[in-house]
């Protein structure tokens, strides 16, 4: 018997197949603010990354992120100036790659983690600045201190994610503050004072 070809075809047939099903469940994103879904959202947990950048010694960025985060959205694309985002940190979820590190972040010097165990942000207000982005406009509280920031949303897109089975909207966001407006100011100069967030997230329709 020729089993060598028939190895080949098995092959061949086995990658179209799972070619094929990538492709259905491939989904449908439409772009544009005003192509995306009405409705009440929360985080998908498994889709998210929270990163924070700060100054290292005028060397290098040192780039950290939060495992814990929550938030929920209400969204109406024919008013997105009614848009709310709320979210929270879970300050002790810090991932800085070294457990001496992360110790060091949460301690009563930086972070104060037990004392100030969560991060909170709400929209006040929000403006569109084009068809796929705005700017939210909120209050964080961390440190114990809150003060105005503004997000740049970036909304890449929604669709019905056929793995989950939830219409999910996908966006990224960026900020910029200082810490020391938090009453985090140890070690400014040389550990910078302005750090920069950056979010990505998914969110699913409920």
């Amino acid at each position: 018997m020729q089993h060598g070809p028939i190895k080949i075809l098995l092959a061949i047939v086995i990658g179209l197949l799972l070619g094929s099903c990538g492709t259905l469940i491939k989904p449908n994103v439409k772009t544009g603010i005003v192509q995306l879904e009405k409705g009440s959202y929360k985080l998908d947990q498994t889709h998210v990354a929270v990163l924070f950048k700060i100054n290292h010694m005028g060397l290098s960025t040192f780039v950290g992120r939060f495992n814990k985060v929550d938030a929920t959205l209400e969204f109406d694309p024919n008013n997105i100036a009614a848009a709310k985002l709320s979210a929270i940190i879970d300050v002790a979820s810090l991932d800085a790659n070294n457990r001496d590190l992360e110790d060091t972040l949460r301690g009563s010097s930086w972070l104060d983690a037990e004392k100030h165990p969560q991060a909170f942000f709400k929209t006040t207000s929000v403006s569109v600045l084009d068809q796929n982005s705005a700017i939210f406009s909120g209050e964080l509280t961390l440190h114990g201190v809150t003060a105005p920031i503004n997000l740049t949303v970036t909304f890449n897109g929604g669709a019905n994610n056929m793995l989950t089975g939830f219409y999910t909207l996908g966006f990224s966001a960026s900020s910029t503050f200082n810490r020391s407006t938090f009453g985090i100011d140890y070690l400014i100069p040389a550990i910078g004072d302005a750090v920069a967030i950056e979010v990505f997230a998914e969110f699913q329709q409920q």
